[in-house]
């Protein structure tokens, strides 16, 4: 029974993406600034996907007042947990991932595998892997109504090859780039 499920999630090993979690970023002008972070799931993660699934389903109930209309779901309800294959075909990052994009309006407690804290965006960034904390909650906004997910706190697991693109210092200007036979001053 959904009412005996939490709206709270503790995932598997996730890779991020989109992490703006060090300073929160409005993506659209007009729109709050927050938090925010996708997580890209393996759609080999039955556990972590099954949790999501009845997390989603408890925030239904939980919040029916908010989606529903004479005891019935509104028609066009917004779901978080999204498919990588269909919604991203072009980001070979999300193949055969599902993904949810969360946010907060508060910053997020960020820690390594032993629990410290992480104060760098050099130590997180989208790429790594690690698990995240995240809540699900029913939203009614200006008629946009659905589930929504908030982020609580994040723990890196492991590095990852960066998603931000773009070449590193050490590649621009070392290895073929360098020129040795050209003073650079000149």
């Amino acid at each position: 029974m959904a009412e005996n499920v939490s709206t709270k999630v503790i995932t598997g090993k996730v890779r991020f993406s989109y992490a703006h979690v060090f300073e929160p970023v409005a993506m659209a002008e007009g729109q709050e600034a927050k938090y925010q972070v996708s997580l890209i799931i393996p759609k080999s993660d039955l556990k972590t996907l099954e949790k999501i699934e009845k997390a989603i389903e408890a925030a239904k109930v939980v919040g029916k007042d908010k989606i529903s209309k004479n005891g019935k779901l509104m028609p066009g309800l917004k779901m978080p947990l999204r498919d990588g294959d269909e919604d991203r075909p072009d980001n070979p990052e999300y193949a055969d991932s599902m993904f949810i994009n969360c946010s907060s309006k508060l910053k997020p407690g960020i820690v390594d595998k032993d629990l410290n804290p992480i104060m760098s965006q050099d130590e997180f960034y989208s790429g790594c892997y690690g698990r995240a904390s995240i809540n699900f909650y029913a939203f009614n906004n200006a008629g946009n109504r659905g589930i929504a997910c908030g982020l609580n706190n994040l723990q890196k697991l492991a590095d990852g090859e960066p998603l931000a693109g773009g070449a590193s210092a050490e590649e621009d200007f070392g290895g073929s780039n360098a020129f040795a036979d050209e003073d650079p001053m000149a």
